[in-house]
C-alpha cells in the first residue's frame, strides 16, 4: 500500500545498516510515522510486548525476523530453542504468532548452525511474501461480497460497511484482511463508506484504521464503540466486516474486545457478519473457542488513562478515572460461530463451520 504516493510494507529489511528489521511505531500513529529499527531480538519482543507492532498476521511475520536477529549472536542449537520461546511468549491471544515461529523452527533445525542466518532471513521472507499474496486474495474474495451488494443496491448507492479495530495493511505485512475488500471496491468505483469503531481502550480504529481509510481516500466516519448497534437498527449498516487474531476449528472468532457485541447485533438486525483472515490464523488444534483460547489481560493503565493531541498539537497522557479506580483490560473476545455469517480466506469464502472450512481446506479434515 502507498503513504503519500509511496508504496510500503509494514516490515522491511535493509541489508545496509545489519540486516535490521524495521516497522512503523504504531503508538505513534496517526500523529507521527515513525521507523523503529530493530537489531536485537529483545527489541522485537518488545515492539510486540508494548503494541509497537500489532496485528496478528504482521506479529508473526516480524516475530519470525526476530529469530533471523537472534541467530546473528548465536546460531546454536539451544540458542534457537530459547529465543524461539522468547518470542513465542511475547503475547498470547494470536495464532500467527506461533505459527511463525513453529513454521522457523521446523525448518532451522535441521540445519547446521553456520547455515541458520541466512536461511533464516529468507525463511521470513518467504514468510511476508506469503501474507501479503494471501491478503491480496482475500481482498479479491470479499471484493464479490461488496459486487453483489452493490448490484443488488444499485451501483451508485453507498455501501455503509461497519469494522472493528483495525484490518488493514497496518496490522499484515500488505492489503490488510478485513479492509483489503474494502480498498479494492473503492479503488473499482463501489461507493464505500465505513463506520470506523473507535476501538477503545487503544483506539486502533480511532489512531489506525480511520488513518489508513484517510490515506487511501476511503470515506469514512469515526463512532463510539457503542455506537453501532444503534446505525444498525435503523439500516445505516450493510455488512460488518472484521479481522480476527485466532479461528478454531469449528469457526469461533477471537477478536478484538468488543467484537461479540457487535456480532450480536448484527444478529438482531439481519446484518451480514463475516470475518476476513489467512489460513494462517486458524487454529486446527482448538474446537471450542470461549473455552480453550487464552485471552490476553493487559494493563488496567490502557483503561484508566489515554494518549492524543492536545489543542496545542502535542502528545500528552492523560488520567480518565478516579484515584483509586481499578480497571480489567482483556484484550479480546470469542464470537461464537453461530453469529458468524460466513469466513474470507485466500481460497474464498465459507460458511462458518467445521464443514465450510474443511470445504476449502481439505487436506485438514
Amino acid at each position: 500500500m502507498k503513504i503519500n504516493g509511496t508504496p510500503y510494507r509494514s516490515v522491511w529489511v535493509n541489508e545496509k545498516d545489519g540486516w535490521s528489521v524495521h516497522i512503523f511505531d504504531q503508538t505513534r500513529l496517526p500523529f507521527a510515522l515513525d521507523v523503529l529499527q530493530l537489531t536485537t531480538p529483545e527489541q522485537v519482543a518488545h515492539a510486540i510486548k508494548t503494541m509497537q507492532v500489532r496485528g496478528a498476521p504482521l506479529i508473526g511475520a516480524v516475530a519470525a525476523y526476530g529469530l533471523a536477529l537472534a541467530l546473528r549472536t548465536d546460531s546454536s542449537d539451544n540458542a534457537l530453542e530459547q529465543q524461539a520461546a522468547m518470542l513465542a511468549a511475547t503475547r498470547p491471544t494470536a495464532i500467527n504468532l506461533r505459527w511463525a515461529i513453529e513454521r522457523m523452527l521446523t525448518h532451522l533445525r535441521p540445519l547446521t548452525p553456520a547455515e541458520r542466518v541466512a536461511a533464516a532471513y529468507a525463511e521470513a521472507g518467504r514468510i511476508c511474501d506469503e501474507d501479503a499474496a494471501q491478503n491480496e486474495a482475500i481482498g479479491q474474495h470479499g471484493l464479490e461480497l461488496l459486487r453483489t451488494l452493490a448490484a443488488q443496491r444499485g451501483k451508485n448507492d453507498k455501501i455503509n460497511i461497519l469494522t472493528h479495530c483495525n484490518a488493514g495493511w497496518i496490522a499484515t505485512v500488505d492489503w490488510g484482511t478485513a479492509l483489503a475488500p474494502i480498498y479494492m471496491a473503492h479503488d473499482e468505483g463501489l461507493n464505500v463508506h465505513v463506520w470506523v469503531d473507535e476501538t477503545r481502550p487503544r483506539n486502533q480504529g480511532a489512531a489506525l484504521t480511520a488513518w489508513e481509510l484517510g490515506s487511501h481516500g476511503v470515506p469514512h466516519t469515526v463512532i463510539a464503540d457503542n455506537a453501532g448497534g444503534h446505525l444498525m437498527q435503523h439500516g445505516l449498516v450493510d455488512i460488518v466486516i472484521v479481522g480476527t487474531d485466532r479461528v478454531t476449528r469449528n469457526a469461533d472468532v477471537a477478536n478484538k474486545i468488543g467484537t461479540y457485541l457487535k456480532a450480536l447485533a448484527a444478529r438482531d438486525n439481519g446484518v451480514p457478519f463475516w470475518v476476513a483472515l489467512p489460513s494462517t490464523t486458524i487454529d486446527w488444534q482448538v474446537a471450542d473457542g470461549v473455552r480453550e483460547i487464552p485471552i490476553e489481560e493487559r494493563s488496567g493503565t490502557e483503561i484508566t488513562h489515554i494518549s492524543g493531541r492536545d489543542d496545542n498539537g502535542q502528545i500528552s497522557r492523560v488520567q480518565i478515572t478516579p484515584d483509586g479506580s481499578t480497571a480489567a483490560n482483556p484484550a479480546f473476545d470469542v464470537t461464537p460461530a453461530r453469529l458468524v455469517t460466513g469466513l474470507i480466506t485466500e481460497k474464498g469464502c465459507c460458511a462458518a463451520t467445521p464443514e465450510g472450512l474443511l470445504s476449502l481446506f481439505p487436506e485438514q479434515g
